[in-house]
């Protein structure tokens, strides 16, 4: 049976880097990072893209699941509400396949640093820290499957994972 496997968290806490080695690790597998599929300039927030964001996501998960070489698909974003995570799931049309949700989860003091190396690298601003520690306690009250990365290095986490899956 194919299996999707969603990894979500708060912004910088880990989601792009464990999915690309995760989906290295896994055999036959695809790999999606919902950030792709809303590049934009100037970043907008309304409700048409939204709207068009979560149907391009559900268009290549439904793509990566039909083909006929799959056995894995990974899809990670910052999908921080049941609502977001039910407007992606309701849209996906292959019936055989079996879902992991996971979150990804991090100290407060271990967010702050990875944010931080994060504006080092030019990657991220000083606003990210603000907002991704005002999401950070949404995650927690999501119906998923919890892992908390602290101390942990990639490896770790990614095996973590494929027990979890596999």
């Amino acid at each position: 049976m194919k299996k999707l496997i969603i990894i979500n968290g708060v912004m910088g806490v880990g989601k792009t880097t464990i999915s690309k080695d995760l989906y290295k690790n896994l055999e036959n597998s695809f790999w999606l990072d919902g950030d792709n599929v809303w590049l934009m300039n100037p970043f907008v927030v309304n409700e048409e893209n939204k709207k068009m964001v979560i149907d391009n996501i559900s268009f290549i998960l439904n793509n990566f699941l039909k083909n006929s070489s799959t056995d894995y698909v990974v899809f990670n974003w910052v999908i921080h509400s049941e609502n977001i995570m039910k407007d992606i799931l309701q849209n996906i049309k292959c019936i055989n396949f079996k879902l992991y949700k996971i979150t990804l989860m991090c100290s407060k003091e271990t967010l702050i640093n990875r944010i931080e190396n994060d504006i080092n690298e030019g990657l991220r601003d000083e606003d990210n820290i603000r907002r991704s520690l005002e999401k950070l306690a949404m995650y927690e009250n999501m119906d998923t499957i919890k892992i908390d990365t602290t101390n942990k290095d990639i490896d770790t986490i990614v095996e973590e994972i494929k027990k979890i899956v596999e």
